[in-house]
């Protein structure tokens, strides 16, 4: 259920106290999403412990990335581990601890100064953070130190929890592998880490939408996701981060991704269109079939495009399954249906644009990749509210998926790698940081497993070469590159990544 208890007026107004705002540069413009936007603004995660405050945060700003808004998360446990090398116990937090609370503030200022260059010095838009205050005195210093660096759109987001079965998955799920517990038992950090809770409960005092913070923009997410309630809504953007926290959930769940079989068109090196699949195409069908029956995976729900080459994927599973028209390939305009050598020899303006920027390039009469996002936008959503998913789709698409949940840059974007004839794997990983991947291999016969943010190598694509955006004279861009987001002075915590092969225990997809 959503309770909507007001919106519309800003958060704070601007004072003439206030120090002249600094002036932004290397400013470059982006997507159609960052103009939507009061920026520069921060989003500040507010909750007890074991809420899922890191969960949000991460997911939060890898979809805002996704869709072209510069956006980085200021982790003040991050900070805090930097300023003291090693966590020793719940007693870092007692509200009476004063050297540790004074550590805990410097690691907040700290925090606020990063999020100030951010915003006024490196392009970004939006900064999200946790903050230091349990109760509604600090909220208010928190707010006057915001105030101090111009930042004047806050947007908050509380996570309320009482359910101790959530809490207790938390702490196991994620808590035991924090950096603050190396290489302790699981009832150890049970026991530690709800002491941690107790002392924040001691001082802790939710937003309070009918009196203290009826002024603020916010959401509270009730025991997560079953409740929800909204205040001042300010901007586009914020009513897109409430739409995207009202649709995620923690439930463990797999998304695969395949493309269509071999088409008529792939065999003619011809791009876009709506022919039939080839016979090996064929072949990937029933392999695909064979493949999920050994995978066994309850309530799987199949998506494909409006496109033929995937409905008779598809058909050959012998399952339900939806079609979905903005799953459809990207339009490619008028070079629809042509290779790329004729492009280049028929529009050798347009093939050059292409080349330089393949992002932002629009076909004429067509899409651009930038396009293909905001379209797919909707497909994110979906994904984030069900369970399991097989989406049969196409390349360009599957790389528009691909970016998002294994949080990729646009620079990064057109060039993963999404063969023919590969079932990927996604399944959400702790902190919510990006996913594991699982691939099957038509070839090869083995699935390659690996994790952690950062393993890009196996998915860029060997036949491609990035290139710089340099334009001539007579090709001004179409549209500036996102601007790239810098590393804080405090580096996140070391994330490991794993590279192993296992062969496959029964059905293998074979050509």
């Amino acid at each position: 259920s959503v309770k909507i208890v007001k919106s519309a007026p800003k958060v704070m107004d601007n004072s003439n106290d206030f120090k002249k705002a600094e002036p932004r540069v290397n400013e470059k413009k982006c997507s159609w999403a960052s103009y939507m936007t009061n920026s520069p603004t921060v989003i500040v995660l507010i909750g007890l412990p074991a809420r899922g405050k890191t969960y949000i945060s991460k997911k939060l700003t890898r979809y805002l990335n996704w869709i072209g808004v510069p956006t980085k998360v200021f982790n003040l446990g991050v900070y805090r581990r930097e300023a003291v090398q090693s966590y020793k116990s719940y007693d870092f937090f007692r509200h009476d601890n004063k050297e540790a609370m004074k550590i805990r503030k410097q690691c907040a200022i700290v925090a606020l100064q990063d999020v100030k260059s951010y915003l006024n010095e490196e392009g970004g838009q939006i900064a999200v953070s946790s903050a230091l205050w349990t109760s509604h005195i600090l909220k208010l210093e928190f707010l006057h130190l915001l105030a101090q660096i111009l930042i004047t759109c806050v947007f908050f987001v509380e996570s309320l929890c009482d359910d101790p079965e959530v809490i207790a998955a938390s702490i196991l799920d994620v808590k035991v592998s924090s950096p603050d517990y190396p290489e302790r038992d699981r009832e150890s950090v049970m026991e530690d880490f709800l002491k941690r809770i107790e002392c924040y409960k001691v001082t802790y005092q939710p937003l309070d939408p009918d009196d203290h913070d009826k002024d603020l923009s916010f959401i509270q997410v009730i025991n997560v996701g079953q409740r929800f309630l909204v205040n001042r809504v300010q901007d586009y953007i914020q009513s897109k981060i409430v739409y995207y926290l009202m649709n995620i959930h923690v439930q463990k769940h797999s998304i695969y991704l395949c493309r269509h079989g071999e088409s008529q068109h792939n065999v003619q090196s011809c791009i876009g269109g709506d022919s039939e699949l080839s016979s090996r195409g064929k072949q990937f069908s029933k392999a695909l079939r064979g493949f999920l029956e050994n995978q066994k995976i309850p309530d799987l729900k199949v998506w494909t495009s409006q496109l033929r080459r995937t409905i008779q994927t598809a058909e050959e599973l012998g399952v339900p399954y939806e079609q979905w028209k903005i799953l459809n390939e990207i339009d490619a305009g008028i070079c629809e249906e042509m290779t790329y050598e004729k492009i280049k020899e028929t529009y050798p303006d347009e093939y050059s644009l292409r080349d330089q920027d393949k992002y932002h390039y629009r076909y004429p009469g067509g899409e651009s990749y930038q396009d293909l996002v905001q379209r797919l936008e909707p497909v994110i959503m979906e994904l984030e509210r069900q369970g399991n998913v097989l989406v049969i789709c196409h390349q360009a698409v599957m790389r528009c998926l691909l970016a998002y949940f294994l949080d990729k840059s646009a620079d990064d974007l057109p060039y993963l790698k999404c063969p023919l004839h590969v079932v990927l794997k996604l399944t959400p990983v702790a902190y919510g940081t990006c996913c594991s991947f699982t691939k099957a291999h038509l070839k090869e016969q083995y699935f390659l497993t690996f994790s952690g943010r950062n393993s890009f190598t196996p998915l860029s694509s060997e036949d491609q070469v990035k290139r710089p955006r340099l334009f001539s004279v007579g090709n001004p861009p179409r549209l500036a590159s996102i601007p790239a987001l810098s590393t804080s002075r405090f580096p996140e915590a070391q994330e490991s990544e794993e590279l192993s092969e296992s062969p496959v225990s029964s059905v293998c997809l074979s050509s």
